[in-house]
């Protein structure tokens, strides 16, 4: 298998933690995601989203960070964390594609602002974030409520579930997101960032920002 990304991207690293997880080997492409890479032709030939990440397995080419870290998790047998029991399975699909259309689009606003606009040496706008506060503090409340008395989202262990909802808050300190009023959902995280393949994965220190 050989993924293509750029591991600073939130849906890359995405992908390769929950493969540190899943204690899974593959190939690297490496795909320039502040250079444009991911636009160039030959990468727009695999991933017409032109878009980060992409897997080639044979004669598969898949995209969507999501539907990749499930395809893997079947093809290696990886069922502590994608178990196979519909119900609990069930609830990490869901999870998974409410991440995608919800939690991430939300979380990215604060991170366009406090990190990639200051990298790129722009001023960040408070206004879009202040917009944007109501939504995420609706989405947070899901996931503290949701987190409430228990330590993962699906389950008494980690599961992929987790490592996708934590993705798109891994910058979580300088993304400013304000976790003061969600306790469980600022208790849950700290414990991702505890795991070993969260820490493999880590890019704060080659953002600059540690």
């Amino acid at each position: 298998m050989k993924l293509y990304y750029d591991p600073i991207t939130v849906n890359c690293r995405k992908v390769v933690a929950g493969f540190h997880l899943m204690n899974v080997s593959f190939d690297k492409a490496h795909v320039d995601y502040f250079a444009g890479g991911q636009k160039a032709p030959e990468y727009v030939a695999i991933n017409p989203n032109a878009s980060l990440p992409a897997l080639v397995d044979e004669d598969l080419t898949l995209w969507e960070s999501n539907a990749i870290l499930q395809y893997v998790a079947d093809k290696t047998g990886a069922a502590a964390y994608y178990p196979k029991d519909l119900k609990v399975r069930a609830d990490i699909n869901r999870w998974h594609l409410w991440e995608a259309a919800h939690w991430f689009p939300s979380c990215y606003v604060y991170l366009v602002e406090n990190v990639v606009k200051p990298l790129l040496s722009a001023e960040p706008d408070a206004s879009v974030t202040n917009k944007e506060a109501p939504n995420w503090h609706k989405l947070a409340g899901i996931l503290d409520q949701r987190l409430a008395g228990r330590r993962w989202l699906c389950g008494e262990s980690v599961t992929l579930a987790d490592i996708a909802v934590a993705a798109p808050m891994h910058l979580y300190r300088w993304q400013k997101l304000p976790l003061e009023s969600h306790p469980n959902l600022r208790r849950w995280i700290d414990a991702v960032e505890q795991l070993p393949c969260w820490k493999a994965t880590d890019v704060a220190t080659n953002l600059g920002l540690k």
